[in-house]
């Protein structure tokens, strides 16, 4: 099981390097698919995979990833309200077909997997997009490895007892400094490639550790979710992870904020 893990975890880091180092139609094409299978992921928990609701939500999410691929983003607000509007019309016009929690999880489905996503996308078209892109994933993935050996060298104090007996305080603090250190040497390393108006020896730890942060709220909200649900696994896709979900629980969540900090930053559209 461990070696099965480790195996696929290290494909899943090399197609994940590939995908970000050729950007754009790459990664549009990747990111699209990533999120159609999330999104099934979330919608076969409520059993609506394969139905009508379920067709808006690809058909949304496909046309949401070609709105930002040919830019036209800025209406992001107003689709999404027109996507509901059409999740409304197949709830009531299928009524009693649909209960109003399936309703909920399908337009949930679409923000928190394909909107939050694509802010992978969306920070990896920006100037220097390729550098900062890297920063999700050492907020993420460097947060969960560091936070995971921090608790169990140290680990104390349960931080969630009930939802996650195994997650400590300390191994949470450990998970956040672990990332920032790695902002430090990925800004040293960065410094002298880019000309940046600012020092990303300082400013990409401050990064890392915010999304840190944010990163364990959603590997949380993940786990408590398929705790309702009395689920292991979101999906079988990734052997020895997973679904989607599993591996990217905390990816999705850190995405836009990781966008947003480096948006403030850059000066770049929001």
């Amino acid at each position: 099981m461990f070696k099965t893990r480790l195996l696929s975890g290290i494909l899943l880091v090399i197609a994940t390097v590939l995908t970000l180092y050729f950007g754009g139609f790459v990664t549009f094409i990747v990111l699209t698919a990533i999120s159609l299978i999330g999104v099934n992921e979330i919608l076969r928990i409520f059993e609506i995979e394969k139905s009508s609701l379920a067709v808006i939500v690809y058909c949304a999410t496909i046309l949401y990833y070609l709105m930002l691929f040919f830019g036209v983003g800025s209406w992001g607000f107003m689709f999404l309200l027109a996507v509901l509007i059409f999740l409304l019309g197949a709830y009531v016009f299928g009524y009693p077909k649909y209960h109003a929690h399936q309703l909920m999880a399908a337009f949930f489905s679409l923000v928190y997997v394909s909107v939050m996503m694509s802010y992978i996308y969306q920070l990896r078209i920006l100037q220097n997009g390729g550098e900062y892109v890297v920063l999700i994933f050492l907020a993420a993935w460097g947060t969960d490895t560091f936070a995971y050996c921090s608790g169990r060298l140290f680990g104390k104090h349960k931080m969630t007892p009930v939802l996650s007996p195994n997650k400590t305080i300390e191994g949470a603090i450990g998970g956040v400094i672990g990332s920032a250190i790695l902002g430090v040497i990925y800004g040293f390393f960065i410094q002298n490639k880019l000309r940046l108006d600012y020092d990303p020896v300082t400013i990409f730890p401050m990064i890392c550790a915010i999304g840190g942060l944010v990163s364990m709220i959603g590997d949380l909200a993940a786990s408590a979710i398929k705790r309702n649900f009395d689920i292991k696994d979101y999906g079988t896709l990734i052997p020895g992870h997973g679904g989607i979900l599993d591996r990217f629980d905390s990816i999705i969540i850190v995405a836009p904020i990781v966008y947003l900090v480096v948006a403030m930053i850059t000066g770049a559209s929001l």
